[in-house]
């Protein structure tokens, strides 16, 4: 799966790591709901973070589409809450 961070750039994750992120994910959708500001700016760093830890950067001038776009690390929760869907940000 090739993940965009925007402002950031692409990663490639592997499948595998996706219950790992839906945890994170979880947690953040349910901050977000909640109106947790504090839980929301620590849950989304943290889900930046494992992208950034468990993907494989691909080269700055590559473009391959992106299966998922995450936003970028300094959005607000509003502008996060805009772009969840169901599942929240990652899907599964």
């Amino acid at each position: 799966m090739i993940v965009r961070i925007m402002g950031e750039g692409q990663v490639r994750l592997a499948d595998s790591h996706l219950a790992e992120l839906n945890k994170l994910d979880d947690e953040l959708l349910a901050e977000i709901e909640s109106g947790d500001e504090a839980g929301f700016r620590r849950t989304f760093s943290a889900l930046l973070e494992a992208v950034r830890r468990l993907g494989e950067p691909l080269p700055a001038d590559a473009l391959e589409p992106s299966e998922l776009i995450l936003p970028t690390p300094d959005a607000t929760i509003e502008e996060v809450r805009e772009m969840l869907s169901d599942n929240g940000l990652i899907p599964g």
